[in-house]
C-alpha cells in the first residue's frame, strides 16, 4: 500500500517515505526526512527538516520535531532528530536536532514520550524509556534504557539517568541517578532500589540481591564513596548488572543525588 497523505499536508520532494505511511490533516514533512514503514504523523504535526524515524514510528498532533538546537554556539551545522522502530510521540512534543558536539539527538526503539514532553539538542534516550507528561530534559541528557521518568519533571543538562531508574514525579535532577534505583525530590534523593520494576522486567532474585548489597555500601553505610566501591567490588558478586552498578557511579561527573 502506498503512503496515505491528506491533501491539506505539506511533504517536501526530497523527504522519503516508506510504504503504509499515513500523514494527517496539515501535516508538514521538510527538507531530508525520511520516515520508515507504517509511520503515522497526527494532524499539524512537523518534522521541520533532518529527522529520522523508523518503523511504525507514531506522532501525535501538534509535535514538532527537528527544530534548530536552543544553543548560542550553533552555526547552522548539519544536524539530526532520530527516532527507532515502535516508538511513540504523543501531542505537542518537542524534540530539538543535535549540535556540532554530537550532531545527533537520538530515542531508541518502543520508547513512550508523552504531551508536552521536551528533549533539547544532543539528548540520547535509550530503548523501552517511559517520559511522561511534561518531562522537560535539557542538552545533553542521556536516559538509558527501560528508565522511567515522571511527569513535570526537569532535568538539568549533561546529568544521566540509568538503566531501568524510576524517577518520581515533579523531581529536579541535577545531579546523575544510578541504574535500578527509585530518585525523587527536589533537588533528588535516591530512595532504594527499584524493586518492584525490576521484579516486573523479570530480574533474577540473585542479581535484586546483589544490587541492593551494592546499595547498602555506596548510600547507607559509613565510608565515602571511592571507599564503598572499592569495598563493593570486592565483596559484592560480580554480575553484569552490578558491573553497570558501579561503573555508571565511578564514571559520573555531576556526581549521585544521595
Amino acid at each position: 500500500m502506498t503512503a496515505r497523505i491528506h491533501p491539506s499536508a505539506i511533504v517536501d520532494g526530497g523527504a522519503r517515505l516508506g510504504e503504509n505511511v499515513e500523514i494527517g490533516a496539515f501535516a508538514i514533512v521538510g527538507p531530508d526526512c525520511e520516515l520508515g514503514d507504517g509511520c503515522v504523523l497526527a494532524s499539524r504535526a512537523t518534522l521541520e527538516r533532518n529527522v529520522r524515524l523508523g518503523s511504525d514510528v507514531r506522532v501525535g498532533s501538534g509535535t514538532i520535531l527537528g527544530g534548530d538546537p536552543q544553543d548560542l554556539k550553533y552555526r547552522g551545522e548539519e544536524t539530526w532528530v532520530e527516532i527507532g522502530d515502535s516508538t511513540v510521540i504523543r501531542e505537542y512534543t518537542t524534540i530539538h536536532r543535535g549540535t556540532a558536539e554530537s550532531h545527533r539527538t537520538v530515542v531508541g526503539s518502543g520508547s513512550f514520550i508523552m504531551s508536552y514532553v521536551h528533549l533539547g539538542h544532543d539528548c540520547r534516550v535509550g530503548d523501552g524509556v517511559i517520559i511522561s507528561n511534561s518531562v522537560q530534559l535539557a542538552g545533553h541528557v542521556h536516559v538509558e534504557d527501560g528508565a522511567i521518568v515522571s511527569g513535570l519533571t526537569a532535568v538539568h543538562q549533561f546529568t544521566r539517568i540509568g538503566r531501568q531508574a524510576f524517577v518520581g514525579g515533579c523531581s529536579r535532577v541535577v545531579k546523575d541517578v544510578p541504574p535500578f534505583l527509585k530518585a525523587v525530590g527536589n533537588p533528588v534523593r535516591l530512595y532504594g532500589l527499584n524493586s518492584v520494576g525490576l521484579q516486573r522486567s523479570g530480574m533474577d532474585a540473585e542479581i535484586l540481591k546483589a544490587l541492593k548489597s551494592a546499595y547498602r555500601l555506596l548510600f547507607r553505610s559509613e565510608m565515602n564513596l571511592s571507599q564503598a566501591l572499592t569495598r563493593a567490588r570486592d565483596e559484592v558478586p560480580d554480575l553484569p548488572e552490578v558491573r553497570q552498578f558501579l561503573d555508571f557511579i565511578e564514571a559520573s561527573e555531576r556526581g549521585i543525588g544521595f
